[in-house]
């Protein structure tokens, strides 16, 4: 089981080493293979005024830090063709977001740094457009792909997760991850999302129960001072008890197709 987790942006080094020092404690323990997550900028945000970054060589350094400190696999965004090679210099792993995932370019640019992909199916795509997105990474020679269902669009301002979507997308090929927090958000409510997150435990258990292939989550000490993502990120503290829920359906070997 993957775990992809980090807190939603770098808003310090200090939160950086808090998170990365326990989740690496918790996967260990549960035997679960980490990716350290977080966003060296939010350049989709819904208010002009939301925060966006400390700077962007500034959080892109203390990521390539803590990797190289922590010897944990690292992840972040990037949303434009311009800014992929620089970012690739610091982490090990680079995400589309999902707004961005028809973005043939941005895809493209990815793929040629032969890092692992880590392609978020869009909230107005259906799950078998995702091999679309596939394809443009594909045709760099780079078949390193992690494919993450985050949620589909319901109304304004809502979001569901069609299970159905993960059965999908695995005839692909290629890992399915299921995001816990992101896929639970209220999108642009008022100057800032919303959310559900005392639905994350139960829908994550649900995700691994249809057999994904790992769980993406944001974590934060304290979520409500959180600068980005504040409703839906899982508190710190409650990680280990999720992970272990998790671990257990994990285990259980399911014979369908």
């Amino acid at each position: 089981m993957i775990i992809i987790a980090g807190p939603c942006v770098v808003e310090s080094e200090k939160l950086i080493e808090i998170v990365v020092k326990k989740l690496i404690e918790i996967t260990n323990k549960l035997e679960f293979d980490l990716i350290f997550k977080s966003s060296y900028k939010k350049a989709n945000r819904t208010s002009i005024n939301s925060f966006t970054s400390i700077g962007d060589e500034k959080a892109l350094t203390i990521l390539k830090n803590i990797g190289i400190k922590y010897k944990v696999k690292t992840l972040t965004d990037v949303h434009t063709p311009q800014e992929v090679e620089f970012v690739s210099q610091f982490v090990d792993a680079l995400q589309i977001p999902a707004f961005l995932s028809r973005q043939t370019d941005l895809l493209i640019e990815a793929g040629k740094t032969g890092k692992l992909i880590n392609i978020k199916k869009a909230q107005f795509m259906a799950p078998d457009d995702i091999k679309r997105a596939i394809e443009k990474v594909e045709s760099t020679g780079n078949n390193k792909i992690f494919i993450t269902e985050r949620g589909t669009c319901f109304g304004y301002h809502n979001l569901i997760v069609d299970f159905r979507s993960l059965v999908i997308m695995k005839e692909f090929g290629y890992p399915v991850i299921y995001d816990a927090t992101h896929s639970l958000q209220q999108p642009s409510i008022g100057e800032q999302s919303g959310g559900y997150p005392q639905f994350v435990p139960p829908l994550a258990r649900a995700a691994v129960a249809v057999g994904v292939n790992g769980i993406f989550f944001e974590t934060h000490p304290n979520p409500k001072k959180a600068k980005s993502d504040s409703a839906t990120q899982l508190k710190l503290d409650k990680v280990e008890d999720f992970l272990k829920d998790i671990k257990e359906i994990s285990k259980i070997k399911f014979r369908l197709k």
